[in-house]
């Protein structure tokens, strides 16, 4: 009897131990990401952010227009910076995932220029969907904000 408790709880520690070591490097990795990508906005680097995106992802910004694959995404990152955003940074809501897809959400923060060329404050809501790359790095397949 003792043997068959003491492999049922070996069994549970084995199946458990992983799903909460992964939920929990998920947000380390989120946190990660977020903070790569806020240096790269804020060094106004539209090519590294693209970098950050598997190449068939989608980005869903408030315009309502779908932005396909990298190059579709370096140059509507590149008009933000002509328009003079600057300043980007992400605050995690949560993440998780497993060990191919991570989601994350987020509140983002930025600045802009009103009509009259001013700094104005920018602020929503984002969500990401991430592929784990083959080396553990973090790729976006998926990414809107409001």
């Amino acid at each position: 009897m003792k043997l068959a408790q003491a492999s049922a709880l070996l069994f549970c520690l084995f199946t458990v131990t992983p799903a909460v070591s992964l939920a929990a490097d998920a947000k380390v990795d989120v946190e990660k990401a977020y903070a790569a990508w806020d240096t790269a906005f804020n060094k106004q680097d539209a090519k590294a952010l693209a970098a950050d995106y598997v190449s068939t992802a989608k980005l869903l910004p408030p315009t309502h227009q779908v932005v396909s694959g990298t190059g579709e995404i370096e140059k509507f990152w590149a008009g933000l910076f002509a328009g003079g955003v600057t300043g980007h940074k992400l605050e995690m809501i949560d993440a998780g995932g497993d060990d191919k897809v991570v989601f994350g959400t987020a509140k983002w923060s930025a600045t802009g220029k009103d009509k009259d060329g001013k700094p104005s404050p920018l602020s929503g809501l984002a969500m990401h969907v991430f592929e784990r790359q083959a080396d553990g790095a973090l790729k976006l397949r998926l990414q809107t904000f409001n």
